[in-house]
C-alpha cells in the first residue's frame, strides 16, 4: 500500500510540523518514507510545500509525479489549487476554508471557492476551531486530524500517538492542546 501526499500552505502555518508528525508515525510503523520539502520564503509568509511518499514497498524517488498525488493537505485554499496538477483524478483535497491573503494579486475569493468546490474536497475553518479550543497555534493539528482518515497507510491512532511524541518536549499542556485539536479535526472529517 502507498500514499503520496502533498502538504502545502504559507510560511509559519505549521506545514512542516504536520510533515514531521506523519514522518514520526511512518517511522514508528515501519513504513517506508521519502520526503522532499520546498520552504520558499517560509519566514516571510511565502509558499511552503512538502512531498511525502509513504509505502509498504520500497520508494525510489522523493518527488511525486504530476497527476499521482493521492491527497493534497493544505492550510490555505489557494495553495491547494496551486498543486492541483499533481492530484490524481480520484484524489482528495483537505484544506482550510479560510483564505490567507498575503499577496496583492490574490485571486477573487468567490472564484477560488467555486473552483475548489468542483473538486473532491473536505473544507473546514480550522482557525475558528483552534480559536474555539483556545489554542490558535494548533490549527495545523485540526487540519491533520481532518486528513488522518484519508492517509490510510497510517491509522488515526498512529498519527495521534505521533502528535504526542513530537510535542512531548514542550510539556503536557501543549501535548493536550494539540491532541484536542487533532481529535476535533478527526470528528469534523466524519461529518
Amino acid at each position: 500500500m502507498k500514499k503520496d501526499i502533498i502538504l502545502c500552505g504559507v510560511g509559519g502555518q505549521g506545514i512542516l510540523s504536520i510533515a514531521t508528525i506523519i514522518g514520526e508515525a511512518a517511522t514508528e510503523a515501519g513504513i517506508n518514507l521519502k520526503q522532499a520539502e520546498v520552504h520558499g520564503m517560509s519566514q516571510r509568509g511565502g509558499d511552503v510545500q512538502s512531498n511525502l511518499r509513504l509505502s509498504t514497498d520500497p520508494i525510489w524517488s522523493d518527488q511525486i509525479p504530476t497527476g499521482e498525488a493521492d491527497v493534497i493537505i493544505s492550510m490555505e485554499p489557494m495553495e491547494a489549487l496551486r498543486y492541483i496538477t499533481y492530484l490524481r483524478p480520484d484524489g482528495m483535497i483537505i484544506t482550510s476554508s479560510k483564505t490567507f491573503v498575503n499577496i496583492p494579486n490574490y485571486p477573487d475569493e468567490a472564484a477560488l471557492k467555486s473552483e475548489l468546490n468542483e473538486l473532491p474536497n473536505v473544507q473546514l475553518d480550522i482557525e475558528a476551531i483552534a480559536a474555539e479550543l483556545k489554542s490558535a497555534k494548533s490549527a495545523n493539528m485540526v487540519l491533520l486530524g481532518m486528513a488522518a482518515p484519508y492517509i490510510e497507510v497510517l491509522t488515526v491512532e498512529q498519527l495521534r500517538k505521533a502528535v504526542s511524541v513530537i510535542f512531548a518536549r514542550k510539556g503536557d499542556a501543549v501535548v493536550e492542546a494539540n491532541l484536542r485539536a487533532f481529535d476535533r479535526g478527526v470528528e469534523a472529517s466524519k461529518k
